[in-house]
């Protein structure tokens, strides 16, 4: 049987799914299954890595089952997984010690604050390019080996193993023979010189981080390992592309020239904008990452990260019980010709770029007797928005580029509203592509061109196509003085700290 199809692995944050595609990038088939969120206390998140891995191994077997394709039919398989969620393990019997600590918990902040009291903020963000954030792995791991009974002493004995969640999945599809990851997901670690392309021993030390417990890593486009017979239907496919899944959504929206840029509406907002082969320093507020790593060559991207993006929606529907469900907001947004001065800041979990203030809270500005429904449902939509341009502007001034479009992806971008204020309010043209799973076809051109299934990126270029581009029409003054409203309503909601000591 001919190899037709390139299976991506899409690990996400509260589901995974498993989606075939065909040689013109077009999806033939998709299954999806949601696991456990465990929340042991306030701001910690968790997820129990053997049900990821039962979920992945569910997907794969319903997948291939709908379709009536033969394992044999698959070229390779790309994984693409949510980043820096963190995942210890033992060596000998393939058994967690712990949960994964997932990218979004914060029970790691008061190690990331001592960090910062110690000095060290410039030097991990030199080798990094990372701010000393709860966010990224290296602090997940630490906090594992000191909490956990016993870790620290297998780990430093050698007998247990990291990995972000493509390690683990590729650990578990290979058998245990392959202890791997990939630039990408790598350089989310808080522990790898993203310059020298090397695990950093300095980092490692602070961090006191056995470098035993780090898997090797390679390009985002190579054959890695095969799956184990007893994992796959008795065949040995090899697995070819990794990338974590902001990286694969710029690989998969074909942003292949510096200066090209996506934004991702998913549970955050993550703008990504490829720099090229120059890692670029940000001086606002960005965090420099590998965007990839292919043909022998290393390339570069500026990101930005919303942390409360569709989750604002969700918010909506299930906090506040204002809407059934989230396509409703479009219609209660389009009802109003304005949010008539209400501005939302969505900080519920503090802000991202470029603000970087976990303590910050989430608030409401500009309510009157005349609010409505209406007008709150608008105002949080707009919020997203709002928060894209916030980060934008820092790119802009970082790069130097000017950026002219924006490919946007993930699953607010059918909002029509929400695509046309966007585009209104950065002032540039906003594209949503026909095939809207970019982060999974970006896993499967990555493993696809591993193993000559595509030739290169320029066939996939080609590929790409538009199915709407919104083009901005708000005027000058409009578009300034509402964004100078949503600074002001910033502003205002960094200066109220619900949980700090009142003294301080």
């Amino acid at each position: 049987m001919g190899k037709k199809y390139i299976l991506s692995l899409d690990q996400g944050t509260t589901s995974s799914r498993a989606i075939l595609f065909n040689k013109n990038g077009e999806i033939v088939d998709a299954a999806q299954r949601e696991f456990t969120q465990y929340f042991p206390k306030p701001g910690w998140v968790e997820h129990n890595a053997q049900e990821i891995w039962s979920s992945i191994l569910a997907v794969i077997a319903e997948v291939l089952t709908k379709t009536n394709v033969s394992a044999n039919e698959i070229a390779s398989i790309g994984i693409t997984n949510q980043r820096e969620t963190a995942v210890v393990w033992d060596r000998e019997t393939g058994r967690p010690v712990y949960n994964a600590i997932v990218w979004q918990s914060r029970q790691t902040a008061d190690i990331c604050e001592e960090l910062i009291e110690k000095g060290y903020n410039d030097l991990f963000r030199n080798k990094t390019g990372l701010l000393i954030d709860a966010y990224f792995s290296g602090t997940k791991v630490k906090w594992i080996l000191d909490h956990v009974e016993g870790a620290r002493e297998k780990a430093n004995q050698g007998k247990l193993l990291f990995g972000t969640i493509d390690t683990w999945l590729i650990w578990k599809l290979s058998g245990g023979k392959e202890h791997v990851t990939d630039y990408t997901n790598a350089s989310r670690t808080l522990m790898y010189n993203i310059y020298d392309l090397a695990w950093d021993d300095e980092l490692l030390e602070i961090l006191d981080i056995p470098k035993s417990m780090l898997p090797d890593v390679r390009s985002s486009s190579e054959v890695y390992a095969e799956t184990v017979d007893y994992h796959f239907f008795g065949e040995a496919v090899p697995i070819a592309g990794v990338a974590g899944d902001q990286h694969a959504a710029l690989f998969g929206q074909a942003c292949y020239e510096k200066g090209m840029a996506k934004n991702t509406y998913g549970t955050g907002c993550f703008m990504l904008m490829n720099t090229g082969e120059k890692a670029v320093p940000s001086e606002n507020g960005l965090l420099t990452t590998i965007a990839w790593g292919i043909d022998g060559k290393v390339e570069y991207a500026l990101e930005g990260s919303i942390f409360v993006a569709g989750s604002a929606i969700q918010w909506l529907r299930d906090g506040l019980r204002m809407i059934d469900d989230a396509p409703a907001s479009e219609g209660y947004a389009s009802k109003v010709e304005s949010t008539d001065g209400v501005y939302v800041v969505p900080a519920f979990v503090g802000l991202g770029t470029p603000y970087w203030d976990s303590d910050a809270r989430g608030a409401i500005f500009g309510l009157t007797r005349g609010t409505s429904k209406e007008h709150f449902v608008r105002a949080t939509l707009e919020s997203l928005a709002y928060q894209t341009k916030d980060v934008l502007k820092a790119m802009e001034a970082d790069s130097g580029i000017e950026l002219k479009k924006l490919r946007v992806d993930g699953g607010a971008v059918k909002n029509n509203f929400l695509m046309n204020f966007q585009s209104d309010i950065l002032n540039v043209a906003v594209e949503r592509p026909v095939i809207n799973e970019t982060t999974a076809l970006g896993a499967a051109y990555l493993a696809g061109l591993a193993v000559g299934f595509w030739k290169d990126r320029e066939e996939i270029s080609k590929q790409w196509k538009v199915e709407e581009s919104y083009e901005p029409t708000m005027d000058e003054q409009q578009r300034n003085s509402l964004y100078g409203g949503w600074k002001r309503a910033v502003e205002a909601t960094m200066g109220f700290k619900p949980n700090k000591n009142r003294e301080q």
